[in-house]
C-alpha cells in the first residue's frame, strides 16, 4: 500500500495546531497528523500529514494559505520494510562502559560493558542522535569520577535508556518520565525487555509535575534531553526539586542554544561541570551550587 505525505512550515505554534487539527477534516482522511518544533533554530513549526490514498491538492493548498502556511510538499513514499531496513543500517553504539544495541546484535556485546536493548522501532533514544549519545558519555564520566547518583530522574524519557543506564550502574529505583503517552509505553517495554522491571519507575508527567516525583525529591542526578524552550522553562523547577550538590545532565539543544541554556541554568543556582558537543548538539553537564 503506497504512503503519502503532505509537510508545511510556519512560524507560529498556535497556527501549526489549528492547521494540524484542520488536517484531521481532510477527505480522503489522513492516517496521522503530526506538529513539531524544528530543531534547527529557526523558529518554525512543521505540519505533516500522512495518507494511504493521493490527498486533495487543491484542500491542501486552500488550507495552507488560510493558515499562513508554506505550500504543502506532497511525496509518496516507497514501500520499504523500514524496520528490517533501520535493522540493517541500525549498528550498535558504544558510549564508555555502555552499549546500546538491538536485538539483532546482542550476541555482539563486549566483555564488561553494560549493554542496553534497545529496539530500532521505538521511540527516539536509540543511542546514535549526539544527545542521547553525550548524555551517556556524561554518566560514563560520572561514574568514572566515583559519583554515585542515590536518587536519580530521567526527565523527558523517551525509550529510557539514561534511566536504564543509571539503574545498571546503582542499586536504587530511577525514576522515567515523559510527557507522551506512547513514550511511557515504550519506556515501559525496555525497562521490561531489559530486566529491570522494579528498578526504573515510569509515568506520565510534565517535568516534575506529579505526586510521585514530588515524594521522592530531591533529587541528586536528573537526565533532561528534551528542547530547548523545555529546558528553559524548567529551570526553577530543576533547582527546586534538586539538593545541593546534584548534577544535572541536560541535552536536545543546539550547539548554539547552550549558552542560552547555561545562562537560564546558571540564574537558577547551577555551575557548568563539563560541556561536550557531538556534531550540531550540545550536552552540558551542571551541578547545583
Amino acid at each position: 500500500m503506497p504512503t503519502y505525505t503532505a509537510l508545511t512550515t510556519l512560524p507560529d505554534e498556535t497556527r501549526a495546531n489549528a492547521l494540524g487539527e484542520a488536517l484531521e477534516t481532510l477527505e480522503p482522511e489522513p492516517v496521522g497528523v503530526g506538529v513539531f518544533e524544528l530543531e534547527d533554530g529557526s523558529g518554525l513549526w512543521e505540519v505533516g500529514a500522512y495518507f494511504t490514498q493521493s490527498p486533495d491538492e487543491i484542500a491542501l493548498a486552500l488550507l495552507a494559505a488560510a493558515h499562513g502556511a508554506s505550500d504543502f510538499a506532497v511525496s509518496e513514499l516507497p514501500e520499504i520494510d523500514w524496520v528490517a531496513h533501520v535493522r540493517r543500517e541500525l549498528k550498535p553504539v558504544e558510549a564508555g562502559r555502555f552499549f546500546v544495541h538491538g536485538s539483532h546484535d546482542a550476541d555482539k556485546l563486549p566483555s564488561g560493558r553494560i549493554g542496553l536493548l534497545i529496539e530500532a522501532a521505538m521511540a527516539f533514544g536509540t543511542g546514535h542522535h549526539g544527545t542521547t549519545l553525550g548524555c551517556l558519555r556524561a554518566l560514563d564520566r560520572l561514574a568514572d569520577a566515583g559519583f554515585h547518583g542515590r536518587n536519580t530522574i530521567d526527565v523527558g524519557c523517551g525509550t529510557a535508556v539514561l534511566a536504564m543506564a543509571a539503574a545498571r550502574l546503582w542499586p536504587e529505583e530511577v525514576l522515567a518520565s515523559d510527557i507522551d503517552t506512547v513514550a511511557v509505553d515504550v519506556a515501559r517495554a525496555n525497562v521490561a525487555a531489559n530486566g529491570l522491571d522494579g528498578r526504573v519507575h515510569c509515568l506520565e508527567a510534565a517535568g516534575f509535575e506529579h505526586p510521585d516525583i514530588a515524594a521522592r525529591a530531591p533529587f541528586d542526578l536528573v537526565f533532561a534531553n528534551i528542547l530547548k524552550g523545555p529546558l528553559i522553562a524548567l529551570a526553577p523547577d530543576m533547582a527546586r526539586h534538586t539538593a545541593p550538590g546534584a548534577i544535572a545532565i541536560l541535552s536536545g539543544l543546539l550547539v548554539t542554544q547552550a549558552d542560552d541554556i547555561l545562562a537560564a541554568y546558571t540564574s537558577a543556582g547551577f555551575a557548568l561541570d563539563h560541556r561536550e558537543d557531538i556534531g550540531e548538539w550540545s550536552t552540558l553537564t551542571l551541578r547545583r551550587q
